[in-house]
């Protein structure tokens, strides 16, 4: 049986997920509306989140959430123990055609050669789902290769008119099924789709 891969995605209603933490974090374009999300996070999708990393076999990243999460979580302590823990002790795969270095992230692999190929024999390997954080040009890459098995989607209520978007605009017809949703006392919906 092979690995699942599941994008874990905080998402406006027109579907950027571009910058969604905080302001400096991905001005590409000009991007303006940094750090969106955070309001709208609850008790509720605080749980979704934990139960989404602690139930990860692994996770997937492009370069740039690589590397903003390797400078942050290998130093994580308090309160954000809960996801440093599983962050840290799970297998990581950086798809990067640029990180030539060693991976400074403990427990790190940098997939060789094209992102397609490398995770479609990620997938083939024993193991549990891989989970894509973020990494939205790796996101559209996988979803217009049909390589994302599942969206698990955080969508928030809030359009924010431009940046990076979670699919590709490809003019390709891609039809899931709703496998759960459930709405957070902030108005986001938690919502998890399946390739079909």
């Amino acid at each position: 049986m092979s690995r699942r891969v599941v994008a874990y995605e905080w998402m406006s209603l027109d579907g950027v997920i571009q910058a969604p933490s905080a302001a400096d974090e991905d001005r590409d374009d000009g991007f303006a509306h940094g750090g969106w999300h955070p309001r709208f996070f609850d008790d509720r999708s605080r749980q979704w989140v934990i139960d989404g990393v602690r139930q990860a076999g692994g996770f997937l990243f492009g370069r740039r959430t690589y590397d903003i999460f390797a400078a942050h979580w290998p130093h994580a302590t308090g309160p954000e123990a809960v996801l440093a823990e599983p962050l840290n002790r799970k297998p990581k795969y950086v798809a990067s055609r640029t990180l030539t270095e060693p991976a400074r992230w403990a427990g790190t692999e940098v997939l060789d050669g094209d992102a397609v190929r490398a995770v479609a024999a990620l997938k083939d390997t024993v193991g549990g789902d891989l989970h894509l954080i973020g990494s939205a040009a790796l996101a559209r890459t996988l979803v217009a290769e049909n390589l994302i098995d599942e969206f698990q989607l955080m969508i928030d209520p809030v359009l924010l008119g431009s940046g990076k978007r979670l699919f590709p605009d490809d003019g390709a017809l891609r039809c899931f099924s709703l496998a759960g949703s459930r709405a957070t006392a902030t108005g986001a919906l938690l919502v998890s789709y399946r390739l079909i």
